[in-house]
């Protein structure tokens, strides 16, 4: 395994992170299972893990905390937070108030007393982000963290955050977490050289686009539904036609795959960890062979000439589907931001 600098730290990373959303009551509900997962991806290197506080409602966290009870100095340990975790007007968010509360809360479900890399898991536009920097660098000087992230922000809100840092002397940002994948490259026209510029850390999510570049999705596949085409129709509904251009590049990737004698999972995740932006590649396994499936990608070295196919199936820049980007602008969500107010007659 070769390990990466994260951003301008020391900190070394593996070039995949172990991400544990589907371990718990949203993925996989045996503790035992997905400890053992997560004792494999540490065998085979990974020295990397990344979870939240609201993935299954904090039960994520618990059992990360179990399997690295005994091995906490192999781990560099991640965690966020922002997500609401009740249904209290205080209880998520970027606020002094909350940051400083749901640390202790993480602190406790992971077993330790130290986060490595906390972060901001969406911009919270309601806060000023001298508040959040301001807790976030306390937690820092009081020793419960080491280095602080963000998540899913637009490149605007990672300069001023960075601007913010300098001018308030606040602890600043060293990575953010985007979502990135061949179906999802929005980042690449400015999140990434944003990054590059303030020699921060890449650790995208969903390098499998969230499973469309699995090798499941394929045209003529009869039966395509899923339960996340249930609870999330807007990513994974077939009428919508976003969703329909996301099946036709996803069975044409297959079919490059194929050809270069790669299985799908394997071209899609090098393709990730191989941008010169990237740090480290965010996979996040439900079972035993979904892990070891994805773990043979960290070999792989692409050709330019399959490179240059990807680039032609899906342009360098473009997210086929506007919902994959994980975030929202408020002006792009709400219709009546948009919209002046009508004058009152008199």
């Amino acid at each position: 395994m070769h390990y990466r600098s994260l951003g301008r730290t020391g900190l070394k990373v593996s070039p995949a992170c172990l991400g544990a959303m589907m371990f718990g009551a949203w993925g996989n509900p045996d503790h035992d299972e997905s400890v053992a997962v997560i004792h494999a991806a540490l065998e085979a290197g990974i020295n990397f893990i990344d979870t939240a506080d609201v993935y299954s409602a904090g039960e994520s966290e618990e059992i990360v905390g179990q399997a690295i009870a005994g091995r906490r100095d192999e781990v560099v340990l991640a965690t966020k937070f922002f997500a609401p975790m009740g249904p209290g007007p205080n209880q998520g968010g970027g606020s002094r108030y909350w940051i400083m509360r749901e640390c202790e809360a993480s602190l406790r479900r992971l077993g330790t007393d130290h986060i490595d890399l906390y972060q901001v898991h969406r911009p919270d536009l309601t806060v000023d982000v001298d508040e959040t920097l301001g807790a976030l660098s306390d937690l820092v000087h009081q020793g419960k963290v080491r280095y602080l992230g963000s998540s899913t922000y637009p490149a605007s809100a990672i300069v001023e955050a960075h601007w913010t840092a300098e001018r308030r002397h606040r602890e600043r940002f060293v990575c953010e977490q985007p979502p990135y994948s061949i179906l999802v490259r929005g980042i690449e026209a400015d999140v990434l050289p944003t990054c590059q510029r303030y020699g921060m850390g890449v650790i995208p999510w969903s390098p499998l686009a969230g499973g469309w570049l699995s090798g499941k999705w394929r045209l003529g596949v009869e039966d395509l539904t899923s339960r996340r085409a249930q609870r999330v129709p807007d990513r994974y509904d077939l009428t919508n036609p976003e969703n329909q251009a996301k099946l036709v590049a996803a069975d044409a990737l297959a079919v490059l795959a194929e050809d270069a004698g790669l299985s799908l999972p394997h071209l899609a995740v090098a393709w990730v960890v191989n941008n010169p932006a990237v740090t480290s590649a965010i996979i996040g396994p439900r079972t035993m062979e979904q892990l070891t499936s994805q773990l043979g990608a960290l070999e792989v070295e692409l050709a330019d000439d399959v490179l240059d196919r990807v680039d032609e199936i899906v342009p360098p820049g473009t997210n086929l589907a506007w919902a994959d980007a994980g975030w929202s602008p408020p002006m792009v969500a709400d219709a009546r931001q948009r919209r002046r107010p009508r004058r009152s007659r008199s």
